[in-house]
């Protein structure tokens, strides 16, 4: 029995001659937030991946088409505002305070560019209402008013299409100088920018070249384009919204009850378009307000 038990107490001696198991600190820190690994951060570029699809199929171009670009835009927002709040993010932007001033500013025009066009979509859809009164009383001169104010409102999207052209993709000074972390961070924020100004002008010009007049300037430069580049110029618009125009609505006195009939249900499956366009468009509204103050946080925390 006893040398049972010495044979017990020689098996842990054999021990120390193991080698040590190997410890994992550096694996811990490798998951750290954020970087490319992180599941956010995965998730946002895929949903700019999608974007940059949606905006490559824009040969059909839809209120379906433009509402899920939309659709698209909101998730990207709130998908970087996950990341805003995340500590360590906060910290990296701390780190580069006049870059988050430049993204500050960047947002602002933003939300203030779809500010106006969520003021100019209830606008339209007041006149909208008072055109279908109009087009069942054949009263010319109130569908006059009405043309007018699609006119005017393509001049509206028109200048908001160049503003947004006008925010360039946000510079990030000294990218060799940044962490992989940071750098990966300031890399994704700037491809949102990119993709929100592609899916705004979309947006803009579709509704500014459904609803110009043919006799528009723009008409005119049209003229001077090859065949291909006029076609595609023409395919901008959207083409619910293009089944309803200035031809369409004028001289209702002369034209038949059927036709008159097809016109006011043209009108009202314009109304529904522009309804969803414009509910989708308060959405990413909201969502670059949330993003913006998100952002102004992690310099005021």
């Amino acid at each position: 029995m006893v040398g049972v038990f010495k044979r017990s107490l020689s098996f842990p001696n054999q021990i120390p001659n193991r080698p040590p198991k190997p410890s994992l600190p550096h694996h811990i820190r490798s998951i750290s937030l954020p970087c490319r690994s992180h599941p956010l951060i995965s998730r946002l570029r895929n949903g700019i991946s999608e974007l940059r699809i949606w905006s490559s199929k824009s040969d059909n171009r839809t209120s379906s088409w433009l509402c899920d670009g939309l659709t698209r835009l909101k998730e990207v927002h709130d998908s970087l505002d996950d990341i805003l709040h995340l500590p360590q993010t906060q910290e990296s932007l701390r780190c580069q305070p006049t870059w988050v001033e430049n993204l500050l500013e960047d947002f602002l025009r933003f939300v203030d560019v779809y500010g106006i066009f969520q003021t100019s979509v209830l606008a339209l859809k007041e006149e909208q209402l008072a055109a279908q009164v109009a087009t069942r009383k054949r009263d010319d001169s109130k569908i006059a008013s009405y043309i007018k104010s699609r006119k005017k409102m393509a001049k509206e999207m028109s200048k908001l299409a160049y503003t947004i052209r006008d925010i360039s993709r946000c510079s990030v000074p000294g990218f060799d100088k940044l962490s992989i972390t940071d750098a990966e961070l300031a890399s994704v924020i700037g491809d949102v920018i990119e993709v929100t100004a592609s899916v705004s002008v979309a947006l803009f010009n579709g509704i500014s070249l459904s609803f110009a007049s043919k006799k528009s300037s723009w008409m005119g430069a049209m003229m001077r384009l090859p065949k291909r580049a006029k076609k595609a110029k023409m395919e901008e618009g959207i083409q619910e919204l293009q089944q309803v125009n200035a031809e369409s609505l004028c001289g209702l006195r002369k034209k038949g009850d059927e036709e008159v009939r097809m016109v006011l249900k043209r009108m009202q499956d314009l109304e529904g378009c522009i309804g969803g366009i414009g509910g989708r468009g308060e959405q990413v509204f909201r969502s670059l307000i949330n993003t913006r103050v998100s952002l102004l946080n992690t310099l005021t925390r």
